[in-house]
């Protein structure tokens, strides 16, 4: 086949992989990084058996229908194409369409040589001597817990399309810690075997997956860091795809890493925060954060790793003040795919509140200055800051016209600077003592807008980007709106010292002494003697 469509001699790892596919157990999942060829080998493996029993019936299910289509209709391709394989094309009266068809010599049957679907299609009333699953798993149908639980429940309906003694093979790459495939190895009694990008530094993560192939290399003196497969992935590629995707998505999609994430590693948590719906003048002079189950937010899909959910606060306290500033972050995009990203933060006695986030691709356009402008003016913001480590104060220089058109002041140059040192240090640094004191409210609407977001490019998405922060560099390929959020909480970092009781304790005296004031004022006429009584009761 690789000779038939004019492709290099298969590389060692390719070879490999096709020996597995041929000898696995019943129950297999195939883990290789991306770009290796896995669902071409597998398009080979599918030909291979229908070569050597044309009655054999292959389903290939895929996330989406059109994942599923591209995969049968090549197979149909190189019947049509390759001598080997041209007796097994279609005859008169048998299925000959892309996504369902019979082989030539099959025997009749209700059931196609080879069909193809997507995991939410018709997959009941189906028989199948082999299943694929092609890349079951995408960040559309796995980035919450919800729609993780949904997927697993999805793909116990292969055991009733599959035929006694027949095959499930899996292939491809984990999209998030808590990966289907690591279900399905634990409790579904399947066997995984990856094939990362390069060596690995630890082997032990990998409780004992790697392939064989894999522990010879390192048996022979394979270093970490080596590319596993050089002919095709040299060391300067691999390195170029690590900056693209940032390390935590390298680590996924090219190491095969799924480690449950501990708190060092991934220190922010959704869970630590509260989630209210928040007024745009006034807040709880105090709200009190709790882990109750009944406090859990059912009914808003939570981004974050496995097991992390949404709160709301289990008390606050029933007097209101007004916000005592109101804070704009921006964080001006760099080049290639970044974000313009700004984040809004109020502040109340210690309390912050996050009430808009998002971001831009198009710059310093004129469009996202004037939308971040307008922005600005709806949550009356009081305060602007600009991290001008990108573009020597262009941004700030453009935005001020702006912000001017809505009699908002001038951008504050005057701050104690953000970008010096490691941004992902600076970031979880900020974040990270703020969360776990529990002094971070998000707007509900932010969280909603957000959900948006996860679905249609998650890199993009602030939860995810939050849950995926760690301290390591290059962490996130994509991270501007986590570091405006973290640029606007700094900004009110030193507010925080103030201890929320003593806040809401002064605050009652000051309501105390209005009180008192106008009480003299109406039994005395006159605020002298309220004034000398005042003196005495302090």
């Amino acid at each position: 086949m690789w000779a038939y469509l004019g492709l290099p001699d298969p590389t060692p790892v390719q070879l490999d992989i096709a020996y597995n596919l041929q000898h696995a157990e019943r129950r297999f999942i195939l883990q290789a990084f991306r770009g290796v060829g896995k669902s071409w080998i597998t398009v080979a493996f599918v030909l291979w058996n229908l070569l050597l029993n044309p009655n054999m019936k292959i389903m290939v299910v895929s996330a989406g229908q059109q994942l599923a289509d591209d995969f049968s209709k090549f197979c149909k391709q190189l019947i049509n194409g390759m001598p080997l394989l041209q007796h097994l094309k279609p005859r008169d009266g048998q299925r000959d369409s892309a996504i369902s068809f019979d082989v030539g010599p099959a025997t009749p049957s209700k059931d196609p040589s080879v069909k193809s679907v997507g995991i939410t299609g018709q997959l009941a009333g189906s028989r199948a001597d082999l299943i694929v699953g092609d890349d079951i798993e995408i960040p559309k149908n796995s980035y919450t817990h919800l729609l993780r639980e949904r997927l697993s429940e999805m793909v116990k309906e292969f055991d009733a399309v599959l035929k006694p003694n027949g095959r499930v093979l899996y292939l491809g790459t984990p999209q998030i810690e808590a990966s289907l495939y690591n279900r399905l190895a634990k409790d579904r009694g399947y066997t995984i075997k990856i094939w990362p990008a390069e060596i690995p530094q630890r082997i032990d993560a990998y409780h004992g997956r790697l392939a064989d192939y894999v522990i010879r290399k390192i048996e022979r003196g394979a270093k970490a860091g080596d590319p596993l497969d050089p002919k095709r992935f040299n060391e300067a590629d691999l390195r170029e795809r690590r900056m693209s995707y940032g390390t935590a998505g390298y680590a996924l999609q090219f190491m095969l890493d799924t480690n449950p994430s501990d708190a060092d590693k991934h220190p922010l948590k959704m869970s630590d925060v509260i989630i209210a719906d928040v007024d745009g003048e006034m807040a709880p002079v105090k709200t009190v954060w709790g882990r109750e189950k009944t406090n859990a937010i059912g009914n808003l899909p939570c981004g974050g790793l496995d097991g992390d959910v949404f709160y709301h606060a289990v008390w606050r306290s029933t007097e209101m003040a007004s916000f005592t500033g109101t804070v704009l972050a921006v964080d001006p995009s760099g080049k290639g795919a970044d974000e313009t990203a700004y984040a809004i933060v109020k502040n109340i006695h210690g309390q912050l509140y996050l009430v808009a986030s998002g971001g831009f691709t198009d710059g310093f356009s004129e469009t996202t200055l004037g939308t971040i402008a307008a922005i600005a003016a709806l949550h009356k913001v009081t305060d602007v800051i600009v991290e001008e480590n990108y573009g020597g104060g262009m941004f700030s220089a453009l935005l001020a016209p702006h912000l001017a058109k809505y009699a908002i002041g001038r951008i504050n140059a005057d701050w104690n600077g953000w970008s010096r040192g490691q941004k992902e240090l600076r970031i979880c640094d900020t974040l990270e003592p703020i969360f776990k004191s529990h002094r971070i409210t998000i707007d509900r609407k932010v969280i909603e807008e957000d959900v948006k977001q996860q679905a249609d490019a998650e890199r993009y998405s602030l939860v995810q980007q939050i849950t995926r922060m760690t301290r390591q560099k290059g962490a996130l390929a994509n991270d501007d709106r986590v570091e405006a959020f973290s640029m606007a909480c700094a900004y009110w970092t030193e507010r925080l010292n103030r201890d929320q009781d003593k806040q809401l304790k002064a605050h009652k005296e000051e309501l105390l002494d209005k009180e008192l004031q106008r009480f003299a004022d109406h039994v005395f006429g006159h605020t002298e003697r309220y004034e000398r009584y005042a003196t005495r009761r302090v």
